[in-house]
């Protein structure tokens, strides 16, 4: 099996760069997203096949998470993690932003789930109301 590498490509179609760098599971997805008005690239929208070239900005919304990337290799195979990374590069800012809303929430979370009331529980409310 051969190992898949970064290519020397001039350009290469959005929906498969986005793939090929492990964004989407399938080019399928990645092409809704794109569709969907997910995928910005140089602050403007997107289409499937628009050219990406190194050097591209991408800002990929992927439910409440926002990532800003910068394009550094171009690949139409879809590799392993270690080589998808090398595809791209997220800016700090992004980086810093994504971190504090998963603290945020993390503490949001961390309250813990509203649940109905037990058996022991429903019997002080009910002392309550009566004791009223």
């Amino acid at each position: 099996m051969s190992k898949p590498s970064v290519q020397s490509v001039l350009d290469l179609r959005a929906d498969q760069w986005l793939w090929a760098a492990r964004f989407f599971k399938t080019r399928s997805l990645a092409k809704q997203a794109i569709d969907g008005g997910k995928i910005d690239v140089n602050g403007a929208g997107c289409k499937p096949a628009k050219a990406l070239h190194v050097g591209d900005m991408l800002l990929i919304t992927r439910g409440l998470e926002r990532l800003e990337v910068e394009v550094t290799g171009l690949s139409d195979k879809r590799g392993p993690a270690t080589v998808a990374q090398t595809l791209y590069r997220e800016t700090a800012a992004s980086r810093g932003l994504r971190e504090a809303a998963h603290e945020q929430r993390q503490l949001v979370g961390a309250s813990g789930p509203l649940k109905r009331p037990d058996k022991h529980a429903r019997r002080d409310l009910r002392r309550l109301k009566d004791a009223r």
